[in-house]
This record gives structure tokens, sequence and C-alpha cells, in this order.
């Protein structure tokens, strides 16, 4: 496998950044992660977009163009021969000292890797998936705003831990209103007679990059999207519930906190979103 770095297209073992990076460091750098499907790379420009706002928000200047940001990511696809993969996309503040400092950070330091992918058994897709509430919540927006995909996500993963302890995969995570945000890694549907609902993004949901797709083709079935604040209470007593994510793709859920979801497994709505969806992902992107 070669991954980029800077310019240059390095062996795996020879990929490596500085133990002074403040990204490894600090968490101090921003992240995409992006899919490529027969040959092409979905939703290149909106990840690009969105990795440009991270930055801006974090105060870090990307030392490349969007589209050359882009070029980059096709490269590294072609470089390895990636048809059917996953792109991680990172830009770090760069080398600096071990103060917090980051204008001691000369040249941030940009990433990428094409690799493959599996988030969930296959199983789960078929049959949904069960997930719980866990106790860690949503970083605050006037914290360390949720809107930023940025390197620091021990938020998220403390949450994934206790949905690990509790013998499952994901976890839905709340605000400190009690409403639901999202899931560790997720935004999180449900679905209501015609209604197609999720967390609006004000309540510490990621601006999705699948989200956005979901809620487009909503629409275009006849269903009414909303985005109003939700609680577990909603979760438990929808018809269905799914998930997305770049990663996850949608992926049903059957059960939460014990409570079983509409009939206990993929619902019609969702089935035919996913459905949908994958031939979106496979006819639309970036050529490779």
């Amino acid at each position: 496998m070669k991954v980029y770095i800077d310019g240059k297209f390095l062996d795996e073992k020879n990929a490596k950044i500085s133990v002074f990076d403040h990204g490894l460091l600090y968490g101090d750098g921003v992240f995409e992660g992006i899919r490529a499907y027969n040959g092409r790379v979905f939703k290149l420009k909106e990840h690009v977009e969105r990795l440009f706002c991270s930055a801006k928000a974090i105060l870090l200047t990307i030392p490349m163009t969007p589209s050359q940001v882009s070029a980059a990511v096709v490269a590294t696809c072609r470089r390895n021969k990636i048809k059917e993969g996953y792109v991680r996309l990172v830009v770090t503040r760069g080398i600096g000292t071990l103060g917090l400092n980051p204008n001691r950070c000369k040249q941030p330091c940009v990433v990428v890797i094409a690799d493959k992918i599996q988030l969930y058994p296959e199983k789960m897709y078929q049959e949904g998936m069960a997930i719980v509430t866990v106790p860690t919540t949503r970083n605050l927006p006037n914290a360390l705003n949720p809107a930023i995909k940025s390197l620091n996500y021990l938020n998220n993963i403390l949450a994934k831990i206790e949905a690990n302890n509790a013998g499952c995969e994901e976890a839905v995570m709340l605000n400190s209103m009690g409403n639901v945000a999202e899931c560790t890694g997720d935004n999180i549907f449900i679905v209501k007679g015609k209604q197609l609902l999720t967390p609006p993004l004000s309540a510490g949901a990621l601006y999705g990059i699948t989200r956005g797709v979901v809620l487009e083709m909503g629409k275009e079935s006849g269903l009414t999207s909303g985005e109003p604040d939700l609680t577990r209470y909603d979760l438990y007593n929808a018809d269905e519930c799914f998930l997305t994510g770049t990663g996850a793709e949608l992926i049903p859920v059957v059960k939460i906190d014990g409570r079983v979801i509409g009939e206990g497994k993929p619902g019609p709505v969702t089935l035919d979103l996913v459905r949908r969806y994958r031939t979106l992902t496979r006819s639309t992107g970036e050529p490779i």
C-alpha cells in the first residue's frame, strides 16, 4: 500500500509522521472518511468542503487548494488500484513543540490513506442491530463543537467503549439537554408514519454527508423530512430506525435499550433507502 504524505507516496512501513506532530500530541487536526465505489470517489467535493470548514473552525490553514486535495485523494486511490474502498484524509497542525502553542507548528501535514473498511458484520445489515444509550454526553457546541471533524475523537471513543461493554457495536449519545445527538460514528434516523426524522445539527449531530443524501432521498420518496429535537421516547416508539455514515452507509436498528423497534426487523422504508443509496453510490462520483 502507498500512503500520500505531503506530496509524496510512501510505502506503508515508511509512512510516518513525527512524534512532535500536534496531531499526535494533542489531537490537533481534522480528517474525513471517504468511500470509493465502482472506481469512483463518492461525494468527494462535499467531503473536501467539510474538511476545509473543519480546518477553518480551528484556524488551521491547509497548505493545498480544495482541487489539489481532491486530486491527491484520486491519485492515492489510483496508485493503490482502489475500486471499492475507504479513504482517510487527514490534516494535522504539523510538527511543533511539547507546548500547546499552535503557532510553533511551522507546516501542516496532509495524509491520504486508501484501503478497505468494514465497520459492522454483514449479518447486521440483513437483520438489523441493537444499540444502547450511554452515559457519555455529546460535546457541547461551545466547548468542542461536534460539527468540527477533528482528530480529537475521545468523546466518541468513550461512548464506543460503553457500547462495547454493554455488548453492542454502537451507542446513542445524548446532549446536555437529554436530547438525542447522534451515535459514536453515525447519524441516527427514525421513521414515524410518513415522516423521516433525524436530530438537528444544533443538537450535536455531525454535518453528515450520508445524512444529507438520505434526507434528499426521503423527499424524493414522498416522505416528510424533519429535524426536530428527539428524545429516547421518540426512538423507542419509532416505526423504524437506522444509522447513516460514510463507513456504515445505511444500517437498520431493531432494538434500542432493550426496546424492540417496530416489528423487530428492517422496515420497508429503511430497505428502500438502502437500495436507492446503493444504486446512487454505484453510479456517481469522481472517476478514479
